[in-house]
């Protein structure tokens, strides 16, 4: 378990110490494929991070259609929302994959911010970075047709993996429901940029075949690119250090 935190980006740069009390403040769980992990609008109790599998954050509108908002792949994390502003759960969250979470609940999340200001800054960090990412989907949204919104959504995919691959498991549909599409305009989509050479198509395999080109259709500046988020330096305070003298006295 231990090792498993340490490749958390939240958690690390953490001492051992804190690593320690995380480890016994967190319980892992296990859900299947298309579980529902969390429900809209039911009290937030814990942060949710993702060791292995994949999660999608999903709107369901009255007539029954799907809308992913996002997806969490391992060392991401959900749940923050309902913890930090006290209201519902803002979304459904749903198993893509057979999924393993690591589940910290409420009171000790706060314990968390509270006595680890490298927890704080790193969720900062990446609350920042998540607020950048929905706003470039806003402005696709409104400024990209399908094309457009379909090639940022591959090139987003794929800088999430190895810069190349399109994660296994990414259907037609699924991009659909990431794009505001139909699955039929999104296959016609796929099937176009690969006659023009920007995909290279092997079975259920996409890959990014001419990165310049799908940029130009994104509308994206060519360095652009999604980076993860470096951690955050362990704080040396003398503050802190008293503080950790005080508690372990």
């Amino acid at each position: 378990m231990d090792n498993s935190l340490r490749t958390i980006p939240l958690f690390s740069l953490l001492r051992e110490s804190d690593i320690w009390r995380i480890r016994e403040a967190t319980v892992s769980r296990s859900f299947p494929k298309d579980s529902v992990i969390l429900f809209e609008g039911e009290p937030g109790e814990a942060l949710y991070i993702v060791l292995s599998g994949r999660v999608k954050i999903v709107y369901t509108a009255e007539d029954g259609r799907e809308v992913i908002l996002s997806t969490r792949e391992k060392g991401d994390f959900f749940g923050e929302t309902a913890l930090l502003d006290e209201q519902p759960n803002p979304a459904h969250v749903i198993a893509m994959q057979d999924s393993e979470l690591l589940i910290l609940r409420r009171d000790e999340f706060r314990r968390c911010l509270t006595d680890m200001p490298e927890v704080s800054l790193g969720l900062l960090r990446h609350l920042s970075r998540r607020l950048r990412h929905a706003d470039d989907q806003i402005r696709g949204l409104v400024l990209l047709d399908v094309r457009g919104r379909v090639a940022r959504l591959l090139l987003d995919m794929a800088d999430r993996a190895d810069g190349t691959n399109v994660p296994k498991g990414i259907t037609h549909n699924i991009m659909a429901q990431m794009v505001g599409a139909s699955r039929e305009t999104v296959s016609r989509t796929l099937r176009e940029l690969t006659i023009s050479g920007l995909l290279a198509v092997t079975g259920r395999r996409i890959a990014v075949a001419d990165r310049a080109g799908l940029q130009a259709a994104a509308q994206l500046d060519p360095v652009a690119k999604l980076e993860p988020v470096p951690p955050v330096p362990v704080s040396t305070h003398p503050a802190r250090r008293a503080s950790d003298l005080a508690r372990s006295s």
